[in-house]
C-alpha cells in the first residue's frame, strides 16, 4: 500500500508550522523542476490554438520564428525567446507579451526578455494603421537600450513567420534548448546579463548550422 501523501493541517496560512512549511518547500522545489515539462505542454496545446483567418497555428508561428532565429545564427536565448514569445496568446490575449515575458524573465538575458515584453507594441508598425490605431506605438520606447533589438526581432522573425510553406523545425528540435534555459539559476547575474546585447544574426554561426 502506498503511503498517503502528507498534507498540511492548516486552512489559513498564518497558522502553518515551521515543519509544514519545510515540507511544502521540498514539494515546491520538486514542482519547480518540472517547469520545462509544463512549458512544453503549453506549447503543444498551441497546436490546437488557431484564430480563424490565419494560415498557421500559434505553435507553428512560434516554431517558425525560432527556426528563422536558429538559421540566422542567433544564440540560445534569442531562439528560446522566439519559441515562447507568444505563449501567452491563449490565456492573456490582451497582454500576451507581458505574460510571456513574466515566464521567461528569470531564465533569459534581459535584452531578450525586454523584447518579448514589448514586441506587441513594436509589431503594430505593420498593421495598426489599418485599424486607425497608432502605427508607431513603439516610438515611445525610443532611447531604450534594446529598442533596435526589438525592431529587428519583429522584422526578422515575428512578422515574417506566418508562412505555411516554410520549412519549419519541429518542437522536438527546440526541446533541449528550452530545458537547458529553464535549468538555469533564476535571476542569477550570469543568467540575466543586465545591459548585455547579442546580435540577432551571426553569419558565421548561421553558415555552420546550415552546413551541419
Amino acid at each position: 500500500m502506498n503511503e498517503q501523501t502528507p498534507t498540511v493541517k492548516f486552512t489559513e496560512m498564518k497558522h502553518g508550522t515551521r515543519d509544514e512549511y519545510l515540507m511544502l518547500r521540498e514539494k515546491e522545489q520538486a514542482h519547480v523542476k518540472l517547469t520545462p515539462d509544463r512549458i512544453l505542454k503549453a506549447l503543444r496545446d498551441q497546436e490546437d490554438e488557431t484564430i480563424e483567418g490565419y494560415k498557421i497555428t500559434r505553435l507553428e508561428h512560434g516554431l517558425q520564428s525560432a527556426t528563422r532565429a536558429w538559421r540566422d545564427g542567433a544564440d540560445i536565448d534569442w531562439v528560446v525567446g522566439a519559441v515562447l514569445h507568444d505563449i501567452g496568446d491563449g490565456l492573456a490575449p490582451q497582454n500576451h507579451d507581458e505574460f510571456a515575458a513574466a515566464i521567461v524573465r528569470p531564465f533569459l538575458r534581459e535584452e531578450v526578455t525586454w523584447c518579448v515584453h514589448h514586441h506587441g507594441a513594436f509589431q503594430m508598425v505593420y498593421y495598426a494603421h489599418h485599424y486607425d490605431w497608432n502605427q508607431f506605438e513603439r516610438d515611445k520606447f525610443a532611447g531604450e537600450p534594446y529598442f533596435q533589438s526589438c525592431v529587428d526581432f519583429c522584422e526578422f522573425w515575428d512578422q515574417s513567420s506566418f508562412d505555411p510553406d516554410y520549412d519549419t523545425l519541429p518542437l522536438e528540435f527546440f526541446e533541449p534548448m528550452i530545458r537547458e534555459v529553464f535549468a538555469r539559476h533564476p535571476y542569477a547575474e550570469a543568467t540575466v546579463q543586465a545591459g548585455t546585447k547579442s546580435p540577432l544574426r551571426d553569419e558565421a554561426v548561421a553558415a555552420e548550422r546550415a552546413a551541419a
